[in-house]
């Protein structure tokens, strides 16, 4: 049943779900494929986050781009909107990471990034956001991480010789 509301819940993010073919639910990660532009991704949502956020879900993907030669491009939608002067970081296991942020949205600042925190992703057993709020209040977003290296995995295949 949880896998059934994971699906549902994130067959309905960031774009319409008519458009959007799924390539599997692996635990607390789905995978996907976008048709147009072509996108394959593995998303989650948090398992705990603080409370008060925006009216919007928040996510964690890791998305390939074959048109724009991208892969394994982590993207965070973060439960509450960030103070503008804050840091964005996310902790797995003993590994940090600092992130380029917007206003509730999070990405590594590089490729060499990206390739460093997907690879503690696929050993890791739960990843962190932590911020600040606007008006200067701490917030943490927490993922699992139990099937995510296989979401992974099927969402680059979905998009292999596209």
């Amino acid at each position: 049943m949880r896998g059934i509301a994971l699906f549902v819940a994130l067959g309905l993010a960031a774009t319409p779900a008519a458009a959007r073919e799924p390539l599997g639910i692996f635990d607390r990660w789905g995978a996907f494929r976008d048709p147009s532009p072509l996108k394959c991704f593995a998303i989650s949502t948090p398992v705990e986050r603080s409370a008060g956020g925006g009216n919007w879900r928040p996510f964690a993907s890791i998305a390939t781009w074959p048109g724009q030669n991208a892969r394994a491009q982590l993207h965070l939608r973060l439960s509450h909107e960030r103070d503008p002067r804050a840091r964005v970081t996310i902790s797995v296991g003993d590994r940090r990471f600092e992130l380029v942020a917007g206003n509730a949205d999070a990405w590594a600042p590089d490729a060499r990034t990206d390739a460093a925190i997907v690879a503690a992703i696929r050993s890791g057993r739960s990843l962190s956001v932590e911020a600040l709020g606007k008006g200067g209040r701490p917030f943490v977003d927490v993922y699992t991480l139990r099937g995510a290296a296989t979401a992974i995995d099927a969402a680059a295949l979905g998009c292999v010789g596209r």
